[in-house]
């Protein structure tokens, strides 16, 4: 598929009033919300953060920006632009919102989270927030689809399951690594793309 129909094809097969609105069914955990930062280029690819280590929250580890819904934001994509402009100084008017995946709870922080897919333009600039911030990652969707494993990560209490993605000196794994699994499904399932031959 080329990389100019991309944007067109995920605007199809993606949610665009992922339900609901403002936050979760009762009971359900904390609503939050981050962005897929996809440059739609020649050779696409995914933007990852490394988080700082010194946060309460997830320390060093590789992530989408987001976070936590503050009651002043009107929605959910509220809370992922404006949560990516403060982690990767990217104003609103920089993204293409395309759609979004469906919301799940997060096992470990109990966050019901949506995830959104925001297209930028290559050679996007970042300006990452050094508070919340210790590098910015850039991948390409070929080679994401390439180094996809499914693994079980033992510690003393607990086994976790999942997808995860080692890029350099980097693990991309827990939600993050859920979240580029299923868009990488989408873009399988419904375009045959990214291809890995």
């Amino acid at each position: 598929m080329p990389p100019s129909d991309l944007r067109a094809h995920l605007r199809d097969a993606l949610l665009q009033a992922p339900p609901p609105a403002l936050g979760p069914p009762d009971g359900e955990g904390r609503p939050a919300a981050v962005l897929i930062p996809l440059i739609d280029g020649a050779d696409p690819s995914i933007v990852f953060t490394k988080r700082a280590d010194d946060l309460p929250r997830h320390a060093g580890e590789m992530s989408f920006p987001g976070g936590l819904r503050h009651e002043s934001d009107r929605d959910l994509l509220h809370t992922a632009l404006r949560e990516t402009e403060e982690e990767l100084g990217l104003a609103p008017s920089d993204i293409e919102v395309l759609g979004a995946l469906e919301p799940f709870l997060t096992y470990s922080t109990g966050f019901w989270l949506t995830p959104f897919v925001g297209a930028l333009s290559p050679g996007q600039r970042f300006a990452p927030s050094p508070a919340e911030i210790a590098e910015v990652v850039e991948v390409p969707l070929t080679k994401l689809a390439q180094i996809e494993r499914e693994v079980e990560y033992r510690r003393e209490a607990w086994t976790w399951t999942g997808f995860a993605y080692e890029v350099n000196e980097h693990t991309i794994w827990g939600a993050t690594g859920r979240i580029l699994h299923e868009f990488l499904e989408i873009l399988r399932k419904e375009m045959s793309w990214p291809r890995t031959n």
